[in-house]
């Protein structure tokens, strides 16, 4: 079973260049436009990680992380953001890694498999 990946991202063009990437290496792929349709999304099938942007329309990375942890249980998070300081965004929302856009294929990959490698060893 391969691991599976929420885009969350109002850049449609974005979340379909994640999208590639990530199933070129083997991952299950969906993909949100907001954090409402990302947690609908979550309620359907639960991914193990989400790629998560903070400044969207209709529900903000700030507020999508809050429902989540009411939720309990939650992925694995890396912020995908375009701030000065994404060090400050995903501290503020407890991701477990981030990247500043615009970022390197290999970065991504890189980060993904970090955060999926805890998912897998339960760290």
């Amino acid at each position: 079973m391969s691991a599976s990946v929420l885009v969350v991202d109002d850049d449609p063009d974005l979340r379909g260049l994640l999208r590639t990437m990530l199933e070129l290496e083997g991952l299950e792929v969906d993909e949100a436009s907001d954090g409402k349709a990302a947690l609908d999304a979550v309620q359907r099938h639960r991914p193990d990680l989400i790629l998560l942007d903070m400044r969207m329309p209709v529900m903000d990375g700030w507020a999508f992380c809050r429902e989540l942890d009411r939720q309990g249980d939650r992925p694995k998070v890396i912020v995908l953001t375009a701030a000065a300081d994404p060090a400050e965004r995903a501290a503020e929302v407890c991701a477990d890694e981030w990247l500043g856009k615009p970022f390197e294929y290999q970065a991504l990959l890189s980060a993904v498999d970090r955060v999926l490698r805890q998912v897998t060893y339960g760290s």
